[in-house]
């Protein structure tokens, strides 16, 4: 049984500079130029008036359509099913190898081809910007459409009508048709030979990527759309992780808890890349840690939680009240206040991040670059924070506590650097390291235990459980076969449970509310969790029903509505998509058999 709804039939595409959201009827509903966090250039999927509009469709109604990636790749094909006849339409970002990097314009490229019969069909592109408060005048030359905006150019170059486009108006499909929607840079050069070339290299990316990576001995392609997902929130150019793709679509209807979620959180990026390295994918780290090691030269002592994909500390969050919102349910908002918020738990999650350049021997050369006075500093952090409230993983507008998370991420970073310190043979390093490692465990396991409970509490004076706590078991703060382990996890997802697959990330008051959507990734950590206790069928039966939840194409959001089933909240998430991947390796590790 499938519980995807239809209103999040999104698909994603990419090439790592850029990313665009397809739907299931090839119209563009979200694109935002030149970067992640850029206006929207198309944004219909937060207001259908202001949002502007590319749409490909059949000139009569009544027809039908099916939406799928090309295998192993982040190209996604839309098929239409009409009475005057059947056509596909083509979607994909360049990306590929050439001279020596990697190239990725701020270019969608869009072909239509005949199937069958004689397809009529209607092309409309009507961009907009600033968040749908700047109208965009079209002038037409040549072979293209252009839009002027204050510091850059739009450009539509394309074989079709320029007329027909611009008045959307209907034309016979009898040859393949393509569309180039340029930001900046023009395409100048041979139309139909240029998309087709682009297109072959893409893919040979794409399938080539796929296959450098490990999977599990189940689920593979669950993990391959997951891992394609994962790689395209990567901002390439600084080497920043976003948290999803939108802004503001809300956690449950009318929950006004709409984020802008395209930002780097760091301890997003960490689980993300930790996700891509259990795959065997390496090149994200690399470039992650340049971006960190950028902020960490450019901050004070104090790390934020999350930054602009530049590195930019203020994203004030402001609310844009001329747009309607995802289905009317606003606001929609841009910017996000949780950069002034206090989460200690991001030092050992920086640490975690950067510690294999120093333990995996295939990087002697790039640590050799990297000294380990940024694991210093990041450890003092964990020193100076060991004991200091915060707001918790989940950002809560609450009072501000000492955090179990938080510990057993300082515990976790602790152990990593002094594994480092052991490695690098720099035992001071490894001595301080493994003291505040037994400083977090201490404190862990004095005061957050519940022993009539039967589990971790959130916070050393608090009795409630949080989902984000699994990770104790999942992290292996918690041996496995300890009987603490089994009974963590089992008590944990009874009082969180939304449902037999489900979890809330909590159910107390978090200075907003109370929370009514189940979080995504809760799931997973729980299959993941059953799975390393022993249980692996049941945790193969929670993560098969949370697979359910994904959407046409294998797209997670970051909520689902316990009672309906669907998907809520930013999307796609990547939270969800490292949750799945972590599930997925608990579940059926690699065998390393020859079959």
């Amino acid at each position: 049984m499938s519980y995807s709804d239809a209103s999040v039939n999104l698909a994603l595409i990419g090439n790592c500079n850029y990313q665009a959201l397809i739907d299931d009827e090839a119209r563009v509903q979200w694109l935002c130029w030149p970067r992640f966090d850029s206006s929207f250039v198309f944004g219909g999927l937060v207001d259908g008036e202001r949002g502007g509009e590319y749409s490909i469709r059949p000139r009569d109604d009544g027809y039908a359509t099916a939406q799928e990636y090309l295998p192993n790749t982040n190209i996604v094909k839309t098929y239409f099913r009409s009475a005057g006849g059947d056509f596909e339409v083509l979607d994909f970002a360049p990306r590929f190898r050439l001279y020596e990097r990697f190239y990725k314009p701020t270019m969608l490229v869009r072909r239509i081809r005949r199937i069958s019969g004689r397809p009529v069909i209607r092309v409309t592109c009507k961009p907009t910007y600033d968040y749908g408060r700047v109208a965009l005048a079209p002038k037409t030359a040549s072979n293209h459409i252009r839009w002027k905006l204050d510091d850059a150019h739009l450009r539509l170059t394309t074989n079709a009508s320029l007329s027909y486009i611009q008045e959307s108006r209907p034309f016979l499909l009898d040859d393949d048709v393509y569309l180039v929607l340029t930001w900046g840079q023009p395409l100048e050069a041979p139309l139909v030979e240029t998309c087709d070339n682009f297109y072959r290299r893409t893919r040979r990316y794409w399938e080539t990527w796929v296959k450098h990576g490990s999977l599990p001995d189940s689920y593979q392609a669950e993990v391959i759309r997951s891992a394609l997902a994962l790689k395209l929130h990567q901002f390439e150019d600084t080497g920043a992780i976003t948290a999803a793709t939108t802004t503001s679509i809300p956690e449950h209807p009318g929950s006004g808890r709409n984020w802008d979620y395209r930002y780097c959180w760091l301890r997003d990026a960490c689980f993300t890349l930790g996700a891509l390295r259990r795959i065997g994918q390496f090149e994200e780290m690399e470039q992650f840690v340049q971006y960190l090691t950028n902020l960490a030269e450019d901050s004070d002592e104090v790390l934020q939680p999350v930054y602009g994909i530049t590195g930019e500390r203020n994203l004030t969050e402001t609310t844009l009240d001329h747009l309607a919102g995802w289905r009317g349910d606003g606001p929609v908002r841009a910017g996000n206040a949780a950069f002034g918020q206090l989460q200690h738990d991001v030092y050992g999650e920086m640490i975690a991040a950067i510690a294999p350049l120093f333990l995996d021997l295939r990087f002697r050369d790039v640590a050799g670059a990297h000294s380990t006075a940024l694991i210093r500093h990041l450890l003092a952090r964990i020193d100076a924070t060991l004991m200091e409230p915060d707001v918790g993983p989940w950002e809560k507008r609450a009072e501000q506590r000492l955090h179990t998370f938080s510990l057993l991420m300082h515990w976790a970073g602790a152990r990593a650097a002094a594994r480092v310190g052991e490695r690098t043979g720099d035992a001071s390093l490894a001595e301080d390291a493994e003291l505040l490692a037994r400083r977090a465990r201490d404190i862990i396991e004095d005061r957050c235990w519940r022993p009539k409970l039967g589990f971790y509490a959130d916070a050393v004076d608090s009795d409630e459980p949080d989902a984000s706590l699994l990770l104790m078991v999942n992290l292996g703060f918690v041996d496995p076969r300890h009987e603490r382990a089994a009974s963590h996890v089992l008590e944990t997802g009874k009082r969180l449970s939304a449902g037999d697959h489900l979890l809330y990330r909590y159910r107390h008051h978090d200075g907003i509310g109370t929370t009514e959507a189940s979080f995504t990734v809760c799931g997973f950590w729980y299959a993941e969790a059953l799975a390393r206790v022993g249980r692996v069928e049941q945790a193969r039966e929670v993560f098969e029903a949370l697979v359910s939840h994904a959407n046409h194409v294998g797209l997670l959001s970051e909520d689902l509505d316990p009672k309906t089933g669907a998907q809520w909240g930013n999307f796609p998430q990547t939270y969800s998509h490292v949750g799945l991947i972590n599930a997925a390796f608990a579940i059926n590790p690699v065998s390393g058999l020859m079959v």
